[in-house]
């Protein structure tokens, strides 16, 4: 059964940095598209960031871009998401996901087939 665990998250002040990781396990990760989605409370979940199963391509949500850097190791099965600048208003969880016919980097969530449990980022003013 395929895994999507996610870890790196807590609470962090304003102007701070954290790096989630989701480590994927049975599933050829390489033939993969992963992104990143977060879910606020009182909000959909929405469309933070996606890589490539290349890592040449990426795609961010404007509300992060500049701020927020999404990557990959395939060797390790990782996907990462390095979040600088963070505000109260990115408080979410924050879940990755899998997409098994990676034409395209897409934003919708329905489009992945694989979700992680999430983990919590707070941000503090």
């Amino acid at each position: 059964q395929v895994q999507l665990v996610e870890s790196g998250g807590g609470l962090v002040q304003a102007g701070g940095s954290l790096r989630l990781s989701c480590v994927a396990s049975k599933l050829t990760f390489s033939n993969y598209n992963m992104a990143w989605f977060r879910h606020a409370p009182g909000k959909e979940r929405e469309f933070v960031a996606a890589i490539r199963w290349t890592g040449t391509n990426t795609r961010y949500a404007d509300s992060v871009k500049g701020r927020f850097t999404i990557s990959r190791d395939n060797a390790k099965n990782t996907v990462y998401l390095q979040m600088n600048s963070l505000k109260p208003e990115d408080t979410a969880v924050y879940y990755c996901a899998a997409d098994r016919f990676p034409a395209g980097l897409k934003t919708a969530q329905a489009e992945y087939d694989y979700w992680g449990q999430g983990t919590q980022v707070t941000v503090s003013s």
